[in-house]
């Protein structure tokens, strides 16, 4: 999933919300409300057509308000919740309001349509400045997301019991229909600036996603004393189309490259739109903070996989450096054999080697230890090495979780055995991660003949269908001295072709660490060939022999759905 910057609610999308919501919700009664996250508001509206649910969020890089799919019961027992739970209580949605370009949204909650506006919830959805407030009838301020005290703003300090003050107005002016191009020209033609500048500052509303929508591509930075008549008459056309859906609330929802688009006029005969703006709207900002979450997971794992295998490899280093001290006991022995080889040694001299003799013994004794270790932690480098290639091809949450459940397993693991003093050599009984329980739920994809490819994207994936559901005559794959996803071909169902044997070295060279090459040489190796390792971590194993083919990790891609044309 890409994660690409998000695209800012700005007023033309705000009024084309709001445009659905006057439908929808005027009047709906309020149910519920809960704060399913540090920075955002859920409420439950009931009108005659059901229940909806309104997310209304202050984050700074994702202010946003639209309807959602009902959600999760969630953080009701947030202060701001209760607070709203409380004064919302019994009253209805009867009034929308958002005034002139400004990004303020007023939600009038009265007993019954036509009485008094008892409280209004305030949502400011102004970037780093983005707020939501409940004010009672009087217009002074309830409770709030994000109290202003007077040294973080002097100009409007915000806190509980203060008067409610609108943002300062913006600069600019309003666009409007009833102005001419004469006018509208001269307004642009103030200053020789680039068209982008020129429009942002001589109008209101006028955000960045809005003059890609406007300009064609190059025109942003183009001095505006640049353009020929034609071209300036193409602008104006175009300011008219967006002005003209605008006030008219044509709107639809489209997906574009860069973000999407919500203002254009259908055209005669189109087939009505099977999105909302609402829906579309609350799709893509989820696709996007799922991915932003998933960037984030991903690069606090990955610091901790890689300060794992830091101090694995440290520690390895350490056991490595006694292991070579290990030939130097032959001259320790010969030189206590020269100190007591003396005619009279005296008392200094067999005391020095006697302490000669036992420092030999101990490094000869050393080698029965310290090669099980290091055999362990080549067997946790090799683990966690594994773990950072999963997690860059990762392209869920839960998988990541999965990796984190696996970690945390592995780390527990470790910490017990470094506390009972020695190399544990039998079956572990690791402590399992809440993100570890439960049945492994590995790929599965299909050749083209049919038989069934299981890819474990993580260890205990790899575990499962190497030695839990593999059946004589099934095939593994993998990436030849490269970490990387097992791959289990059921070739215990048929006969395997050739073509089934490549689909299958294909893939794990995808899913491997070399997925980034044209060709990857990957072992074939019967399952019930494969042995696991005593006292190595789930999904590790061993096999002697095996057949090297080669896998395009390009090719797998036709294997993938969601890669398929």
């Amino acid at each position: 999933m890409a994660c690409s910057r998000l695209q800012a609610l700005d007023v033309t999308t705000l009024r084309a919300v709001l445009a659905e919501w006057r439908s929808l919700l005027l009047p709906s009664r309020f149910e519920k409300a809960q704060q399913a996250s540090p920075h955002a508001l859920q409420i439950g509206l009931r009108s005659l057509s059901g229940i909806h649910w309104l997310e209304l969020s202050w984050q700074a890089d994702a202010a946003r308000l639209h309807t959602i799919p009902p959600p999760p019961r969630q953080g009701d027992g947030s202060t701001l919740a209760q607070q709203l739970q409380h004064g919302l209580r019994g009253l209805a949605l009867v009034e929308i309001r958002q005034q002139g370009w400004e990004r303020v949204v007023e939600l009038g909650f009265a007993r019954r349509p036509g009485d008094p506006v008892q409280r209004w919830l305030v949502a400011e959805l102004m970037g780093r400045f983005s707020n939501l407030l409940l004010l009672d009838g009087d217009r002074q301020v309830v409770a709030l997301a994000r109290q202003v005290k007077p040294q973080q703003s002097r100009l409007r300090p915000i806190g509980t019991g203060d008067p409610y003050q609108p943002p300062p107005p913006l600069a600019g002016e309003p666009p409007r229909l009833e102005e001419g191009f004469e006018s509208w020209q001269r307004r642009l033609k103030l200053l020789p600036v680039p068209l982008a500048q020129a429009l942002r500052g001589a109008y209101q509303g006028i955000s960045p996603a809005l003059l890609r929508q406007l300009l064609p591509t190059g025109w942003g930075e183009r001095p505006v004393d640049t353009l020929s008549p034609p071209e300036w008459q193409q602008l104006w056309q175009a300011w008219r189309g967006w002005l003209e859906a605008v006030e008219s609330e044509r709107f639809d929802w489209k997906l574009e490259p860069e973000g999407f688009r919500c203002w254009w006029a259908p055209k005669a005969g189109a087939i009505e739109p099977t999105v909302t703006v609402n829906q579309g709207l609350a799709a893509y900002i989820d696709e996007h903070l799922t991915a932003q979450v998933l960037l984030q997971r991903r690069q606090q794992l990955g610091r901790r996989l890689e300060a794992a295998a830091e101090r694995e490899h440290r520690q390895a280093a350490e056991q490595q450096a006694l292991l070579a001290a290990v030939p130097e006991s032959e001259a320790l022995q010969r030189r206590a054999d020269a100190l007591l080889s003396q005619r009279q040694p005296g008392r200094a001299c067999i005391e020095e080697a006697q302490k000669l003799y036992k420092t030999a013994r101990k490094r000869r004794r050393s080698v029965a230890a310290i090669t099980p270790r290091l055999e362990l932690h080549q067997q946790r480098l090799t683990w966690l090495e594994a773990s950072l290639t999963y997690l860059e091809q990762a392209d869920s949450l839960e998988q990541v979780e999965q990796l984190a459940g696996e970690l945390e397993a592995l780390l527990a693991e470790r910490s017990r055995g470094s506390q009972g003093g020695g190399v544990q050599t039998g079956n572990r009984q690791a402590r399992r991660s809440p993100a570890t329980e439960g049945v492994p739920q590995p790929l599965e994809l299909h050749t083209a003949s049919g038989l069934p490819l299981h890819v474990g994207r993580n260890h205990r994936q790899n575990e499962w269908i190497a030695f839990r559901q593999a059946r004589r005559g099934d095939l593994w794959f993998h990436a030849q001295e490269l970490p990387g996803s097992h791959v289990v071909l059921k070739s215990s169902q048929q006969e395997a072709s050739e073509g089934d044997l490549q689909a299958a070295a294909d893939l794990a060279a995808h899913f491997s660490r070399g997925r980034g090459n044209r060709r990857v040489p990957v072992v074939m190796v019967p399952t019930e060939e494969l042995q696991r390792i005593p006292g190595a971590a789930p999904g590790t194993v061993r096999h002697r022999g095996g057949t090297v083919l080669w896998g395009e990790p390009q090719r797998a891609l036709s294997l993938l759905p969601e890669q398929r044309p």
